[in-house]
């Protein structure tokens, strides 16, 4: 399941970001890259475990905690501290697919990568190019969003950033391991939430059919969650 999840940051938040990455320490964008990737890689990356990209980060955390889609979708168990990256000038990442395992260097934190994640930090106006492509079994999916949207889909997916030829694009991209590691049953309580909110709004949470479909959610999530 791919997942659009819109104003996750706000213009304000947004700004805020920006303000705190711009002016922040940029590397290669190989720095994180596995052998695979830095076969069809070229960007630059905010440099992992800056002060920069640690407030940038809990910014994007807390900022995720207070989306209840994004909780809904990915029931996240552990994930993996935010990066954030800029393509210009060309700069593309060829059609890759995210590792496995992710670990944090030095240190023993490392998460099983269930889902990719990419928060939009640009307007998509404002340059040329920069189209995240993810493959599927019903064919290629062209992603570009509004700066503050993000776009959560399986890791496993094949996927591409292609070339930027005009301006900049500027993403906060990572990888989460989610309670529920099989992405059907993952979908399927994602649309049995979604409808459970729904009716709490017309009906109320104390309707006996909302009490009932929330009784079922979680049963589903004791027998298929791991916490």
């Amino acid at each position: 399941m791919m997942l659009r999840i819109e104003g996750v940051l706000d213009a304000v938040g947004v700004r805020t970001l920006r303000d705190i990455i711009d002016a922040g320490p940029w590397i290669d964008g190989n720095e994180t890259s596995g052998h695979q990737s830095r076969l069809t890689k070229r960007n630059r990356q905010l440099k992992q475990g800056c002060d920069e990209a640690a407030r940038a980060g809990r910014l994007v955390l807390d900022a995720l905690g207070q989306t209840p889609d994004f909780i809904a979708a990915a029931l996240p168990l552990k994930v993996f501290p935010p990066l954030f990256n800029r393509y210009r000038g060309g700069e593309e990442f060829g059609a890759h697919v995210d590792n496995s395992i992710r670990q944090l260097a030095g240190s023993e934190f490392r998460i099983r990568s269930d889902l990719s994640c990419t928060l939009f930090l640009e307007p998509p106006e404002a340059y040329e190019g920069g189209e995240l492509i993810v493959e599927d079994l019903f064919g290629e999916h062209s992603v570009k969003l509004a700066a503050g949207d993000m776009v959560l889909y399986p890791a496993s997916s094949l996927h591409r950033v292609t070339p930027v030829t005009h301006g900049a694009r500027t993403a906060c991209f990572f990888w989460l391991q989610s309670m529920v590691r099989d992405h059907g049953k993952r979908e399927e309580l994602y649309r049995l939430d979604r409808s459970i909110r729904t009716l709490s709004m017309e009906r109320g949470a104390g309707d006996a059919v909302v009490m009932e479909l929330t009784n079922l959610y979680h049963n589903l999530m004791r027998r298929w969650a791991d916490a």
